[in-house]
């Protein structure tokens, strides 16, 4: 299956090729650039931890939480770590539920990451949302930021709506119609699309 990161030099060209707006952000953004999530295991915990809390709140648990993990960020080791010392690095009760349903389906092989990446995307959905706090866009931001599949759409993101209200003129949030008629132009690169979307909130101007 195609990489997002293969096709950023295509996808840029589509991009500004089919949309003048996407054109202008991509001109004041610059290349796409993605860190490197080699771990499908520790991406979906960090997916989970960020839920609904602030980054430097995400940031700062995760910190605490690979410490307490030291060279083990692996399942077993999540799962020995016990109630006291998730709360300890700050992981609320319901998000300990969620972490230790992925670790236990991880440990007894219900949930194979390794394997995962031959599904295509819908069935990459299906298998990670049946862990317990694991919906559609956990699972998309899987695909988007660690099995780097080109054109992945997260409807429900707020950023991305956001951003599609402010560059497109909508008055209000977008409905998901109204995003899928700004995001067609934009296949098979949305995965793309999107992140220019969520940077595109830190550039003042695209003028």
């Amino acid at each position: 299956m195609a990489r997002l990161s293969r096709a950023a030099g295509d996808g840029a060209a589509h991009l500004r090729r089919v949309d003048p707006v996407m054109r202008r952000v991509i001109d004041r953004v610059g290349p796409m650039r993605l860190g490197r999530q080699s771990n499908r295991y520790w991406s979906l915990v960090r997916a989970i931890v960020a839920q609904q809390i602030s980054g430097a709140a995400a940031r700062s648990i995760v910190a605490k939480l690979r410490d307490e993990m030291g060279d083990e960020v692996e399942p077993a080791r999540l799962l020995a770590l016990g109630p006291h010392r998730l709360r300890r690095c700050g992981v609320s009760p319901q998000k300990q539920s969620y972490l230790i349903d992925l670790s236990a389906r991880c440990v007894s092989g219900e949930l194979k990451l390794v394997r995962i990446g031959r599904l295509d995307d819908e069935a990459v959905i299906a298998e990670l949302t049946r862990v317990r706090g694991v919906g559609r866009w956990t699972a998309q931001m899987f695909l988007i930021f660690t099995l780097r599949r080109p054109d992945v759409f997260p409807h429900d993101d707020f950023g991305v709506r956001d951003a599609i209200r402010k560059l497109y003129g909508y008055d209000a949030l977008p409905s998901r119609q109204q995003c899928d008629e700004v995001s067609a132009a934009w296949q098979p690169y949305r995965s793309m699309a999107s992140w220019y979307c969520w940077r595109s909130h830190e550039v003042e101007t695209l003028e």
